[in-house]
């Protein structure tokens, strides 16, 4: 089935099972390999990715689902890593194996669009789908909170510049 994909700014066709997840398409076809599997049932939060600003994961969302729709990956988050995320993430160390920093961090910008000053409640449940088994949580919400504090207009340029080329 042909799909037209908009992933991180660019519009692409695709030709894929309707039912492939997303996940597959984005790493298998579109060689976008920052999302990540890891449990294949929506439950440990790795292959987030946003779907129209919304955190979802790819691993049970089906392409066909998301025809049309704007699709944001850890590679379009920014193009250099300078999102203020990426940035904390950085200052902070806070990856170890690092495997599951890609939906961390995509989870934690949706929560900052929609909540730009968080409390420790906020970002607790809003991170609460995702596992980190190296137990970096509280790295991850300093780095959330150091985030915020970023000025509105770096985080907004941030956002603007979306070419697919940054990191996690």
């Amino acid at each position: 089935m042909k799909l037209t994909l908009k992933v991180n700014g660019r519009s692409t066709t695709v030709d894929v099972p309707s039912d492939m997840p997303l996940l597959w398409v984005l790493r298998d076809v579109l060689d976008l390999k920052g999302t990540k599997f890891g449990c294949g049932m929506a439950q440990c939060g790795a292959c987030t990715v946003h779907v129209k600003g919304t955190p979802t994961r790819s691993c049970v969302t089906p392409a066909s689902a998301v025809q049309g729709a704007e699709i944001t990956t850890i590679e379009g988050l920014s193009p250099d890593g300078s999102h203020p995320l990426q940035r904390a993430w950085e200052e902070l160390d806070v990856p170890q194996c690092g495997y599951c920093q890609a939906g961390q961090l995509m989870s934690a910008a949706a929560l900052l669009k929609k909540t730009p000053r968080p409390t420790d409640a906020d970002i607790d449940t809003a991170m609460s789908g995702n596992i980190c088994r190296c137990g970096t949580y509280l790295r991850i919400r300093q780095a959330i909170h150091l985030a915020a504090k970023a000025s509105p207009t770096e985080a907004t340029q941030a956002g603007r510049s979306r070419t697919g080329a940054g990191k996690p």
